[in-house]
């Protein structure tokens, strides 16, 4: 081999070997600053109670997903849509003093409340809904009601 080339080897092995060294120093400073005045007693210590922490939000966590399965279920049974309309079903008598009042949750159940006014009386009527269907059947303003309600 060439002596330049032996030289040049020399100074590369001579150089990783110092990165090496120094790497291994800040390695030796880190783990000293983080062992100071610890023994393994005390790590013991400190690893136990870190996984008795991590048991506690495990079974935190495992909680609020059951909270949150009953609120989502509770959630999905009220009321989610409210819709109002006013209305004269009779042209020749009043104003719009009449009414009907959609009320349904996610699942399309609910109400629909319903009010004709007339000089000589009122009335008021409410249908079940479910499903988004009635088993009675609906005027055009309940039906209008309805389905602006529906979420």
């Amino acid at each position: 081999m060439d002596i330049k080339l032996q030289i040049s080897f020399f100074i590369f092995i001579g150089i990783v070997i110092l990165l090496l060294f120094l790497w291994i120093v800040k390695t030796e400073k880190r783990l000293k600053r983080f062992f100071i005045g610890k023994k393994a007693k005390d790590l013991e210590d400190t690893i136990n109670v870190l996984q008795d922490d991590i048991e506690k939000l495990k079974n935190a966590r495992e909680q609020i997903e059951k909270e949150l399965i009953n609120v989502n279920a509770k959630l999905r049974k009220s009321i989610r849509g409210v819709e109002t309309l006013r209305f004269n079903p009779f042209p020749d008598q009043g104003s719009n003093q009449s009414f009907a009042i959609g009320v349904l949750n996610e699942d399309g159940d609910g109400l629909v409340m319903s009010s004709l006014y007339s000089r000589d009386r009122m009335s008021v009527f409410a249908k079940p809904i479910k499903n988004g269907k009635s088993e009675y059947e609906l005027t055009e303003e309940e039906k209008e009601v309805l389905n602006k309600a529906k979420i």
